[in-house]
């Protein structure tokens, strides 16, 4: 079929920026043998993503693993950055955005803003524009809030589709 150049050009693009981040400077969460990766760019006060998260174990549960960037919208110097901050410097990442996602108020020290700001102009850089945006491994964006049923079929989708242009 006809595919826009541009758009297979920006997906190349996008698969290698995500494939370059290392997994230390991601939140994990992921099934024991996972099927499928995707890159999940979040925001602890947007209600979509703690809608995503609270699924998170569906999720995985389907054979996904699902890596966290920071992507607060509001920008630097606002209360979701220092939110993100704050988890981000826990010594238990993935407990303080669980809690961070279900409004607990979570006293957390900053360990500095590199990590958030670098995980942010990514985002940027690959066209994030609200939140959650969900990039499978071969760098397709596919949106925003998807329920795991929706998400696995957009893989699925999506692998079909990079089979087809090889």
């Amino acid at each position: 079929g006809f595919s826009n150049l541009a758009e297979v050009q920006r997906q190349q693009e996008r698969k290698e920026l995500i494939a370059a981040v290392k997994p230390e400077d991601m939140i994990i969460f992921a099934p024991p043998e996972p099927k499928a990766t995707l890159t999940v760019f979040t925001d602890i006060d947007c209600g979509y993503c703690r809608k995503f998260h609270s699924q998170i174990a569906e999720v995985n549960k389907a054979g996904v693993r699902v890596r966290y960037m920071f992507f607060p919208r509001t920008g630097p110097a606002t209360e979701s950055w220092t939110k993100a901050e704050q988890v981000w410097c826990a010594a238990d990442r993935r407990d303080a955005l669980t809690r961070a996602k279900k409004g607990d108020t979570f006293k957390g020290k900053s360990c500095g803003d590199a990590a958030v700001k670098s995980q942010y102009e990514l985002g940027s850089d690959l066209g994030v524009e609200g939140t959650p945006a969900i990039f499978t491994q071969n760098g397709d964006y596919v949106g925003g809030y998807l329920a795991p049923a929706e998400l696995v079929q957009a893989i699925q989708e999506s692998q079909k589709t990079a089979v087809a242009a090889r």
